[in-house]
C-alpha cells in the first residue's frame, strides 16, 4: 500500500487544497500533484477511469478534454463525487458527473472545441481507489478544428507547461504503444522541464493494438529508450468496449489476463497493469509530498507572518459597533497627522529608498528649482544697457547732464525687482501642488472608507488652497516692500564711487589671471560640483550612436569618463562661454534632455556645435541644471523680435554713466536675490506648510465631526469588506494549514531512487528532428538499463532550502527552475507539409 505511516499524506494535501481554495491565487503555493500528459487519444482519460472503476469522463472524437481536470481520489466507504464549483452537492450518479464536466467546460470554452486553462476540481470518494491527486490535461493536437485558433498546438503546450514546470509536480507521460516512442510529444515536453528525469514516469497504452508480430517488451523492460523511473504498461478498453458499456472491472480482469498470457509480458505481469500503476503512483506521490513538506511549511509560515498584523487589525474592527467606529475614526485621523508630518519633516522610520518624499521634494524646489527660475529671468546684458542708456537720456531731456542720475538707477532696479513676481508666484504654486500630492498620498490609506476619504481630501485641499492664497498675497507684499524703498546704504551695496572702479578692477584681474600662477591649477578646478551618469544623445549612428558616460562637473570644466571608476577619460570641456538650453522631449523618448553650446559658435565637442545630454527623470534634469548654474553655466536668453541691437555710444561720458549704473544695478540686485532666496522658503514654510500641518493635527477632526455624519463616514466600501474577509479567511486558512502539517508524522521506510539512465535520446526541443528508433522495421538495441523495480518505494534526494525559499534537491545539479518554453505560432501548413508531418506507425 506504500509507505506505512504515510497513508494520510495525500489526504493531507487534499485538505490543504480545500483550506487554501478560498484564498485563491494569492497564496501562490504549488501543492504536490501528478500531471497526466500525452497526445490526443493517447488513452489518458481511460487510465483515469480505470483508477476509479467508473465511466465519468466525456468521450468523443477529436479534442475532448478542453480544460484541466484536477482529480482527487480519496479512499472512503461510500462512493460519490463532489465539484469545487458545486460545493455541498454530492454526485452519486457518475453519468451526472460526466454531464457536469461537459457543462462546466462549455461554460468557459463554448461548444466548438475551444480550450481554457482554468481547471475543474473534482473529488471522488470510493472504496476502490487509492489516495491520488492527478491533473488530466488536454491532449497535444497538431491541426486546429472548429473555431480553434491556428496556434492551438502551442496554446495547449503552454497550458501543459504551466503545470509540469513546477518542481512539485510529477509527470505521467502517456504514449500509445502503436506509435514510435522516439516521437512521443509527452516525453519531449517532460524532457524540457525535467532533464534529469527525477519527476517523469512513463506509461505505455494500447499494447493490445500493436501489429501482429510486434511487442513493446524492450520498452517496458526499460532497455530501448530508458527512463530513470521506467515504464508501466496498461491495456484500456477499446472504443467498441466503451460503446458496449463494458464494465471496467471486467476490463481490469481482461488486462490482467492479457499480461499473464502474452509471451512477451508474462514474466513481468506483476509490474504491469492499472492496479500496479495506481499503487506505484500512490507511492511516488506520497514520497514526493514528504520531500516537499519542509519547503512548503516555510512558505506557509512566511505568508502567515506577513498577514499577522493586518489580520489582527481587522479582527478588532467591528463595523456595526458605534464605539468601535468612533475609535477607528480617531485613530485614522491621528495616523494621518503623523504620516503627513513624517513625510514633510523626514523620519528614519521606514525610509523610502525608491522615491523622494514630500519634504525632500519641497526642499529640492526651494534650493534647486527656485534659484534656477531666478537665473532664467536674470536681465539680458544688451537689453539692460540699452534700457539704462534710454533712461539716462530721457531724464536729462534737452539738457546735457554732468552727473550720473540716480533716478535712472532707481527706475532700472524697480523694473528688475518687479520681474521677480513670476518666479516667486511659481514657487508658491509648486509647493502647493507638492503639499496636495503629499496629503493625497497619506489620505489614500483611508480608501477603506470612501466617504471619510473624500471628505478628508476635500477639507484638507480647501485648507491648502486658502493658505496658498494667503501666502501668495504675502509674497507679493514682500516684493512691494522691496519696491517701496531702494536702500543704497546697505552694507553690501558698492555705492557710486566703487561702481566706477569696478570695471577697471575686473580688467586688472583678467590680466593678472593671464600672467600669474602659470603652471598651477586654480583651486576651483579641484572642486567637484556634481557627478553622475548622462547620455550623449546627439551623436550619429555612424559615429557610435547615443552612449552613457560618467560625468564630473567642476567649477571650471565638464569631463566625462567611460565608467564610474574614472580611469579612462573621454573628454574635458572647459565651461568658458558655455550656455544651457532646454530641449523638447521626443515623442517616443523616455529621456529628459538639455543641451550645452558655446556662445561664440565654436564646437563644444569634436565637430558638434552643441552637446545634448539626457537624464532618466525630471528630478535629475533639474538637479543637473542647478549644478550647472552653480558652476556658472547659465540658461540661454530668448530674444524678442523687434528689439534691435543697442545704439553705439558716441558720447564717452554717457558710456561711463551707463557702465556705472550697470555695476550699481548688478550689486543691488545681488542683494535682492539673496534676500528673496532666504525669505521665500521661510514665508512658505510659515504660512503654508506649518499651517497645514497644524490644521491636520488639531482642526481636521473637529471639521469632520461638524459634518454630523460620523457614523456614515465609517461605512466600508464593498471592496474593503471583501478584502477584510479575504485577509481573515486567508489568515485562518494558513493557520489551519500549518496545524494540519504539524499533525502529520513523516516517519517512513523507503528504498533509494533508481540510478540515472542515458536519456539523451529524448530531444529537449521539438524543433530538433527526433532520432530514428526503427531501422529496416527492427528496433535498435540501446544497451541494458535497470529494469522497473518492484514497488519502487524510493527516497528522493534530501531536500534543502535555497535562499529564495524553494526546494533544491541535493542529488540534482544547481540549475534555474524550468521556465515555460515559448514557441512562435506556426504558419498555416500547406498540404505537402501536412502530409509529411503524419506519424508513421511501426510495422
Amino acid at each position: 500500500m506504500g509507505n506505512r505511516g504515510m497513508e494520510d499524506l495525500i489526504p493531507l494535501v487534499n485538505r490543504l487544497q480545500d483550506v487554501l481554495s478560498s484564498v485563491g491565487q494569492t497564496c501562490s503555493l504549488h501543492l504536490p500533484q501528478i500531471a497526466v500528459v500525452g497526445g490526443q487519444s493517447a488513452g489518458k482519460s481511460s487510465v483515469l477511469e480505470n483508477f476509479v472503476g467508473r465511466d465519468f469522463l466525456p468521450r468523443g472524437s477529436g479534442i475532448v478534454t478542453r480544460r484541466p481536470l484536477i482529480l482527487q481520489l480519496l479512499s472512503a466507504n461510500t462512493e460519490y463525487g463532489e465539484f469545487h464549483h458545486c460545493k455541498g452537492k454530492k454526485f452519486t450518479d457518475f453519468d451526472e458527473i460526466c454531464k457536469e464536466i461537459e457543462a462546466e467546460t462549455c461554460r468557459l470554452t463554448g461548444s466548438n472545441k475551444g480550450i481554457s486553462p482554468v481547471p475543474i476540481n473534482l473529488r471522488i470518494y470510493s472504496p476502490h481507489v487509492l489516495n491520488l491527486t492527478l491533473v488530466d490535461l488536454p491532449g497535444i493536437t497538431k491541426v486546429p478544428v472548429g473555431d480553434q485558433p491556428t496556434d492551438i498546438e502551442y496554446q495547449i503546450r503552454d497550458m501543459i507547461m504551466q503545470f509540469i514546470c513546477k518542481e512539485n509536480c510529477l509527470i505521467l507521460a502517456v504514449t500509445p504503444a502503436n506509435t514510435d516512442l522516439a516521437n512521443s510529444d509527452a516525453l519531449k515536453l517532460a524532457k524540457d522541464v525535467d532533464p534529469q528525469g527525477l519527476r517523469t514516469i512513463g506509461v505505455i497504452t494500447k499494447l493490445d493494438l500493436m501489429d501482429e508480430g510486434t511487442d513493446a517488451r524492450e520498452i517496458l523492460e526499460n532497455r530501448l529508450l530508458p527512463l530513470r523511473r521506467g515504464y508501466i504498461g496498461v491495456v484500456n478498453r477499446s472504443q467498441k468496449d466503451i460503446d458496449g458499456k463494458k464494465d471496467i472491472n471486467e476490463s481490469l480482469l481482461a488486462e490482467r489476463k492479457f499480461f499473464l498470457s502474452h509471451p512477451a509480458y508474462k514474466h513481468m505481469a506483476e509490474n504491469m497493469g492499472t492496479p500496479y500503476l495506481q499503487r506505484m503512483l500512490n507511492q511516488q506521490l506520497t514520497n514526493h509530498i514528504r520531500d516537499t513538506l519542509p519547503a512548503f511549511r516555510c512558505r506557509l509560515q512566511s505568508q502567515l507572518l506577513a498577514l499577522n498584523k493586518e489580520a489582527e487589525e481587522y479582527r478588532q474592527y467591528s463595523p456595526d459597533d458605534p464605539a468601535r467606529r468612533t475609535k477607528t475614526l480617531l485613530q485614522l485621523v491621528q495616523r494621518l497627522s503623523v504620516d503627513f508630518e513624517k513625510l514633510i519633516e523626514g523620519s528614519g522610520d521606514k525610509v523610502d529608498t525608491v522615491n523622494l518624499s514630500g519634504g525632500a521634494r519641497i526642499n529640492r524646489i526651494f534650493h534647486e528649482r527656485f534659484p534656477y527660475e531666478l537665473i532664467k529671468i536674470e536681465f539680458d546684458e544688451k537689453k539692460l544697457r540699452r534700457e539704462i542708456n534710454y533712461a539716462i537720456r530721457n531724464i536729462h531731456g534737452v539738457r546735457t547732464g554732468l552727473f550720473t542720475p540716480d533716478m535712472a538707477f532707481e527706475a532700472i532696479v524697480k523694473k528688475q525687482i518687479s520681474s521677480l513676481k513670476g518666479p516667486c508666484i511659481k514657487l508658491v504654486d509648486m509647493v502647493s501642488q507638492e503639499l496636495i500630492n503629499t496629503v493625497c498620498q497619506c489620505i489614500n490609506k483611508l480608501s477603506s472608507f470612501p466617504k471619510l476619504h473624500d471628505e478628508t481630501e476635500r477639507i484638507v485641499t480647501t485648507e491648502i488652497q486658502q493658505q496658498e492664497s494667503k501666502c501668495r498675497d504675502q509674497v507679493l507684499l514682500l516684493i512691494d516692500i522691496q519696491l517701496a524703498y531702494i536702500n543704497t546704504k546697505h552694507e553690501d551695496f558698492i555705492g557710486f564711487t566703487n561702481a566706477q572702479q569696478t570695471n577697471n578692477q575686473s580688467k586688472k584681474k583678467v590680466v593678472a589671471g593671464m600672467t600669474g600662477n602659470q603652471g598651477v591649477a586654480p583651486l576651483s578646478t579641484l572642486i567637484v560640483v556634481r557627478k553622475g551618469w548622462l547620455t550623449i544623445s546627439n551623436i550619429g549612428i555612424m559615429k557610435g550612436g547615443a552612449k552613457e558616460y560618467w560625468f564630473i562637473l567642476t567649477a571650471e570644466s565638464l569631463s566625462w569618463f567611460k565608467d564610474d571608476e574614472e580611469k579612462e577619460k573621454k573628454y574635458m570641456l572647459p565651461l568658458d562661454n558655455l550656455k544651457l538650453r532646454d530641449v523638447e522631449k521626443g515623442f517616443m523618448s523616455s529621456k529628459f534632455v538639455f543641451a550645452i553650446f558655446n556662445t561664440e559658435l565654436r564646437n563644444v565637442y569634436k565637430d558638434y556645435k552643441c552637446l545634448e545630454l539626457a537624464c532618466n527623470s525630471q528630478e535629475e534634469l533639474d538637479s543637473w541644471k542647478a549644478s550647472l548654474l552653480q558652476a556658472g553655466v547659465y540658461p540661454e536668453k530668448i530674444t524678442v523680435d523687434g528689439q534691435g541691437s543697442p545704439e553705439n555710444f558716441t558720447d564717452p561720458q554717457l558710456e561711463r554713466q551707463v557702465e556705472t549704473i550697470r555695476n550699481l544695478v548688478d550689486s543691488y540686485m545681488s542683494n535682492i536675490y539673496k534676500t528673496m532666496k532666504d525669505l521665500m522658503p521661510k514665508t512658505i514654510m510659515h504660512l503654508m506648510i506649518n499651517s497645514v500641518k497644524e490644521f491636520i493635527s488639531s482642526e481636521l477632526l473637529a471639521q469632520l465631526y461638524a459634518l454630523g455624519e460620523c457614523s456614515a463616514l465609517m461605512d466600508e466600501s464593498p471592496e474593503q469588506q471583501q478584502h477584510r474577509e479575504e485577509v481573515l479567511c486567508k489568515h485562518t486558512a494558513l493557520k489551519e494549514a500549518l496545524a494540519v502539517i504539524g499533525n502529520i508524522s513523516t516517519s517512513t521506510c523507503t528504498t533509494p531512487l533508481p540510478p540515472p539512465v542515458d536519456s539523451s535520446w529524448i530531444q529537449s526541443s521539438s524543433l530538433i528532428p527526433p532520432k530514428k528508433s526503427v531501422t529496416s522495421g527492427k528496433a535498435v538495441f540501446r544497451g541494458h538499463a535497470p529494469c522497473v523495480p518492484r514497488l519502487p518505494t524510493h527516497t528522493a534526494p534530501s531536500a534543502s532550502l535555497s535562499p529564495d525559499g524553494l526546494q533544491q534537491l541535493t542529488g540534482q545539479p544547481n540549475r534555474a527552475p524550468p521556465s515555460v518554453p515559448r514557441r512562435h505560432p506556426p504558419a498555416i501548413p500547406n498540404v505537402l507539409s501536412a502530409q509529411n508531418s503524419i506519424t508513421h506507425l511501426p510495422r
